[in-house]
């Protein structure tokens, strides 16, 4: 049983939703703005776009990076591609513009600060050699205009290091959820966004704590998720690991599969992130699928048949950090560890819509031990120490 408690929607929550292309940031590989860590971003009919938050569009950005041709405006099919009429095809091109390519691995096993160090996007998380992840069960909060989980009961014991031990079933415990939160109501065909990536302090006893991107449904009982988590039930250690889930009808399901289609041979939820830095992820709506996107690649997507067809466009997003404690005074850090006022902190960043309106994030933390700080109308840092 989970307590929810009612949120009052800002002002920022009700845009008109005339669909309206967004402006779509430079493809993976783009320079940085140093003040801001975002990359640069541009007009496809001007060539530039200033956001708020100082993403400065002179910043020297490679326009190619990946060896094609200029990216086509966000949402973008390229035409001379032939549409399937199933989900198994994605779009030609990623939310953001660009064309796929395969991401970077480093060797199996690989831990995140290795990942990093080879300047790599990702490692397999184990030597199987499988392609498809394997289902994982461990608490999960969910975030809406509509109201947060704030609590609920599970019988996972989030293990204690060192060393690891085997989760085990109980009687049931306590799990408070606890965010930082950018949200928009907006109907869309999906959406974008910069995540930093960073491996915080996972308190003994905590259950995880990640940072994720989320579409949703207007009342949010429909939902499908993509981010990176820290949670040692899940994952067997202490890196940032990149995760996938859904909801159907506000009921949980799992991570990492329970009805989600593997599609890249190279990457799959489960696998180690590169600590540090900045990745994109996005969840695009295409070919009766919601389709999931990190880096510059297609992950793979959750079938239109998970929701009966439903659930084909977005009411509102979501973008937040999330701790999940048996305690409402948890020591895990969110994000990166760093206070909304540092500088350094984490965030997320250049968030786009797929034919939306324009974006103006609604932003604030729930449950009073950490922070989140609007820098922008599509930028903000969230996170903190925890109360310890």
């Amino acid at each position: 049983m989970s307590a929810v408690w009612t949120l009052n929607a800002g002002a920022a929550e009700n845009p008109d939703v005339t669909a309206v292309a967004s402006a779509s940031p430079e493809p993976s590989g783009a320079a940085t703005d140093p003040s801001t860590g975002d990359p640069s971003t541009a007009d496809p009919s001007t060539g530039t776009a200033p956001d708020p938050a100082g993403e400065d569009p002179s910043a020297g950005a490679d326009p190619d990076p990946a060896g094609t041709d200029t990216p086509a405006p966000s949402g973008s099919a390229d035409p001379s591609a032939a549409a399937a009429d199933d989900a198994s095809t994605p779009p030609a091109r990623l939310p953001w513009g660009g064309r796929p390519v395969a991401v970077t691995r480093a060797e199996p096993g690989a831990t995140s600060a290795k990942v990093a160090a080879e300047g790599a996007d990702v490692a397999p998380a184990d030597k199987s050699g499988s392609t498809e992840a394997a289902p994982e069960f461990s608490p999960k909060g969910r975030n809406s205009r509509w109201g947060s989980v704030r609590s609920s009961r599970t019988s996972v014991v989030a293990p204690v290091p060192p060393p690891l031990t085997e989760p085990v079933s109980g009687a049931g415990s306590q799990v408070n959820f606890l965010y930082g939160v950018g949200s928009q109501t907006a109907e869309t065909d999906g959406t974008y966004a910069n995540f930093s990536i960073a491996k915080p302090t996972l308190a003994s006893g905590d259950f995880h704590t990640l940072a994720e991107l989320s579409v949703q449904s207007a009342d949010g009982a429909q939902i499908a998720e993509v981010g990176w988590t820290v949670d040692r039930t899940i994952n067997g250690d202490s890196d940032p690991h990149i995760f996938v889930y859904h909801w159907v009808n506000r009921k949980e399901t799992c991570y990492n599969a329970c009805g989600f289609v593997q599609y890249s041979q190279t990457v799959k939820p489960g696998d180690t992130l590169p600590q540090g830095g900045n990745k994109r992820f996005g969840i695009q709506h295409y070919n009766d699928a919601w389709w999931v996107a990190y880096d510059t690649e297609w992950l793979g997507y959750f079938p239109d048949s998970l929701w009966n067809g439903q659930f084909t466009r977005t009411g509102q997003v979501q973008y937040f950090g999330e701790v999940a404690s048996p305690t409402t005074q948890p020591c895990s850090h969110m994000g990166n560890g760093q206070g909304v006022d540092s500088a350094s902190a984490a965030r997320v960043g250049s968030v786009a819509f797929i034919n939306g309106p324009d974006v103006d994030l609604n932003v604030r933390a729930i449950g009073g031990v950490y922070g989140a700080n609007k820098l922008s109308a599509r930028t903000f840092r969230y996170g903190g120490p925890g109360a310890c």
